[in-house]
């Protein structure tokens, strides 16, 4: 049964323009050429995650970060995007990639998944975007098994403005510039700051979550207990 939902209902699972079709793309093919970051996150994750575990990443995007980790560790990944496009690509990535990965279309607040059946979560980039951010961090206490864990990374508010520069080196005049631009405009906008993010947290069935820093995003981790 699902938790009660108490954040207030909304006709879309994320905010502003959806990403399908032609940005989705563009977004795939930019952030294909990050892979490098990807595998040095998956590395990070793997010793959390045992062969066969069931893992679910919420809003995997072309699925660059679950495939990595599916071929690091072994275990069943699922992935669940709210766009049809992203689910396309991943599905095509994971087949190219020769790795057993279920993407399906679902929305982070009303995941179309059992209770109590995955031993790790990861939301990566993604939850700043969602219109009902409560709701979704119910929806992943409900799936996780008991002793299970949440990660979620994301942009902060506060952001170093030098770390922008340096994740855009490289990666072409416009492109770059459309890069910052998007960072310092819309994402900035929607990313949570530090406080913001431990409340959101607290008001959640987890009780509590801890927040780490850097210089770009911070990670919240959530428990479910035994």
């Amino acid at each position: 049964m699902h938790a009660t939902n108490r954040a207030v209902a909304s006709p879309k699972g994320y905010k502003g323009v959806g990403m399908e079709g032609f940005l989705a793309t563009w977004y795939a093919r930019q952030t294909g050429k990050d892979i490098e970051r990807f595998r040095t996150l998956a590395h990070k994750l793997a010793p959390q995650i045992k062969p066969r575990d069931r893992v679910l990443e919420i809003a995997p995007g072309p699925g660059y970060l679950a495939i990595e980790l599916a071929k690091l560790t072994g275990c069943r990944m699922i992935g669940v995007d709210i766009s049809r496009t992203f689910v396309r690509i991943a599905r095509d990535n994971a087949q190219a990639a020769g790795v057993d990965i279920a993407f399906d279309e679902g929305d982070a607040a009303d995941l179309p998944l059992p209770s109590n059946a995955f031993a790790f979560i990861i939301c990566c980039a993604a939850f700043k975007n969602f219109a009902r951010p409560l709701a979704a961090l119910d929806e992943m206490y409900r799936v996780l098994k008991p002793g299970g864990t949440a990660l979620i990374i994301d942009l902060r508010k506060d952001f170093s403005p030098r770390e922008i520069d340096a994740y855009v080196r490289g990666k072409g005049l416009i492109n770059g510039a459309l890069i910052k631009l998007t960072f310092n405009t819309m994402l900035k906008k929607r990313a949570y700051a530090c406080d913001a993010i431990a409340q959101l947290a607290s008001q959640s069935l987890f009780g509590r979550g801890e927040v780490h820093l850097d210089a770009l995003a911070f990670e919240l981790r959530l428990h479910k207990p035994q």
